[in-house]
């Protein structure tokens, strides 16, 4: 069965840092875009970053530019999310998302496989 499973969501203070994790069971990642999508309690689903099955193209949401950054590491069968400067309005769960077209597209509909996601919460 291919999945997707995220790692390394936590409670954090604000200005703090984490990096999530994104991995693969039962398939290489290494075909695939991966996209990292959040969603904040009674907000709509929203695409945070995504990058390409090669790796040369990323993208970002404009709330996290600059403060988020996206990589890959194909040897690991690992997508990782580094999260800096974290906000408040940053609290939601994540989810990582594989798209079979490799393609870098911040809209859910282009992904195919999706995990259970990882809480990050930001509070003092």
């Amino acid at each position: 069965q291919l999945q997707v499973v995220e790692s390394g969501g936590d409670l954090v203070q604000p200005g703090g840092s984490l990096r999530l994790s994104c991995a693969a069971s039962g398939f290489s990642l290494n075909y695939y875009a991966i996209g990292w999508f959040r969603q904040a309690p009674g907000k709509e689903l929203e695409g945070v970053s995504c990058i390409s099955s090669s790796g040369g193209s990323t993208n970002y949401a404009d709330s996290v530019k600059g403060r988020f950054t996206i990589s890959r590491d194909n040897a690991k069968n690992t997508v990782y999310l580094q999260l800096i400067n974290l906000k408040p309005e940053d609290t939601a769960v994540y989810s990582c998302a594989a798209s079979r077209r490799g393609l870098c597209v911040l809209s859910s509909m282009e992904y195919d496989y999706w995990g259970q996601g990882t809480q990050v919460s930001v509070s003092s």
